[in-house]
């Protein structure tokens, strides 16, 4: 780009009207306190728990009965957030130590170094980076429900598109697109498929060979929508929606001045690889969770600072404003739970699952697979977590689904879909808006740009929802 056509982006820019859309605090806060009012006028309800053999606890979808109102207090309201933040405490923190560890790794240079390599090495063929991480990333999605482990890679990727003369939103949808998209076709994941099976009763990986053809319709969906997209945004830059943010990044890389790539920084990448191999083999082989993976970038950051001779305080400083950096994003995390604590509080998120089942035994059964997989939709933007709300869904539902002629696997076929498609969509998903965080884009910005895939999606998910319902897909 010229300086003369820079400079008139820019004066534009200061033109530009601010977005009236409200900040995504502002949004979050105002559902809690619908939510709040709802609890006025919803029933109190709840349903007794069980434990299943797996130790899991669930509900019993024949306990329910009402109880005192507990209508949401003023300072219950006012506490939402916080406690909200309190429960969410150890995801909160993972965000700023990956933020942090981020920061010390871009400002050793060794990124910059190796994507400036990469991208001209790539001259001419950048365009297959999307199919080829997308599909890696869908896998890891599909097998091992990867969530909020793929927000170390969102400043790599948002780093290299811009650098191969696309843009953030680019380098940000093959992370979550690609996973996205695998987590909602999953035909293994054992925190969504595997643990609805489980309450359901379904032999473990059962109807796999449907799960196989949901899988490649939902990825190859979302990589045509980003190939298009990027191919858009490279022949002509000022189409894209975010135009006016990368241009004021300060991390974006310079590919005539580009830090020197030498033994140091290969000797840092390398360190960053191995990070990324133990941390595959950590997730699947030993169970690692949020703490570990938080140390792992953590001493990752502080071996990575030492070998490019950073010294202690500016390991310190760099980790202090990567962290401050992500705060916004992290915040958001407990904000968005503060939703299900006021339905807590007020014990009306049971009442809401029961007037569901009641509305949904009363259709006809292939309206009913249909409203089994709108309602896991909306449950979705309450209860963001996949395992969560199977706990508190699959109990009610799927014996439902018998009494209706609803097979058990079409109803997890709903679940599935319904708790996936809208995880990299609605703001009340924790790790989704971290990584938004990460790669400095406004929700309002993403969500009108993603609407499209998530319409097609949805269309794509009710399609399968009906196509399993009419096969009767089993075992049962």
């Amino acid at each position: 780009m010229t300086e003369e056509k820079l400079n008139m982006t820019e004066e534009q820019l200061k033109e530009k009207k601010p977005s009236r859309v409200p900040h995504v605090y502002i949004i979050l806060l105002a559902v809690v306190l619908f939510c709040s009012l709802l609890t006025y006028i919803v029933p109190a309800g709840t349903y007794d728990m069980v434990t299943l053999e797996s130790g899991r606890e669930v509900v019993d979808p024949v306990t329910y009965h009402s109880v005192e109102q507990t209508p949401v207090t003023v300072m219950q309201f006012l506490t939402a957030v916080p406690r909200g933040m309190e429960e969410m405490a150890m995801i909160i923190f993972f965000i700023f130590i990956v933020g942090g560890s981020f920061a010390v790794l871009n400002d050793t240079g060794a990124i910059e170094a190796g994507l400036g390599k990469l991208v001209k090495a790539l001259k001419g063929k950048e365009i297959m980076v999307i199919p080829i991480a997308m599909i890696a990333f869908s896998l890891l999605g599909a097998i091992n429900g990867m969530a909020e482990e793929t927000l170390p890679f969102i400043p790599i990727f948002v780093s290299l598109c811009i650098a191969m003369g696309y843009d953030s939103l680019t380098g940000t949808a093959i992370v979550f697109i690609g996973a996205g998209s695998g987590f909602a076709g999953a035909f293994i994941n054992p925190f969504t498929v595997g643990v609805a099976q489980g309450i359901a009763g379904l032999p473990l990986l059962s109807g796999m060979q449907f799960r196989l053809v949901l899988y490649v319709v939902m990825v190859s969906l979302g990589i045509i929508f980003v190939i298009r997209y990027a191919n858009k945004v490279k022949n002509n830059p000022e189409l894209s929606p975010v135009r006016d943010i990368d241009l004021k990044r300060t991390d974006n890389m310079d590919l005539e001045n580009l830090h020197v790539f030498g033994a140091k920084e290969k000797i840092i990448l390398a360190v960053f690889a191995a990070s990324m191999v133990l941390l595959v083999f950590g997730v699947i082989k030993l169970d690692w969770y949020i703490p570990e993976i938080a140390g792992l970038f953590f001493g990752m950051s502080m071996i990575c600072s030492i070998i490019g001779g950073r010294g202690l305080n500016k390991f310190a400083i760099s980790l202090g404003e990567g962290m401050a950096a992500i705060a916004t994003g992290a915040l958001v995390v407990g904000f968005a739970r503060g939703i299900l604590v006021v339905l807590t509080d007020g014990n009306i998120l049971n009442t809401i699952l029961y007037g569901a089942a009641t509305g949904l035994n009363n259709l006809p059964s292939a309206i009913s697979s249909l409203g089994m997989y709108i309602f896991q939709c909306f449950l979705n933007f309450i209860v963001p977590s996949g395992s969560g709300q199977a706990a508190v869904s699959i109990p009610i539902l799927a014996p439902l689904g018998d009494l209706v002629g609803v097979t058990r696997q079409t109803t997890v076929i709903a679940y599935q879909l319904g708790d996936g498609i809208s995880n990299i969509f609605t703001p009340t998903s924790g790790y989704f808006m971290a990584g938004l965080g990460l790669a400095k884009i406004p929700w309002d910005k993403w969500a009108k740009w993603i609407l499209p895939l998530m319409g097609v999606w949805y269309l794509a998910g009710g399609v399968f929802v009906v196509i399993a319902h009419a096969m009767q897909l089993g075992p049962f």
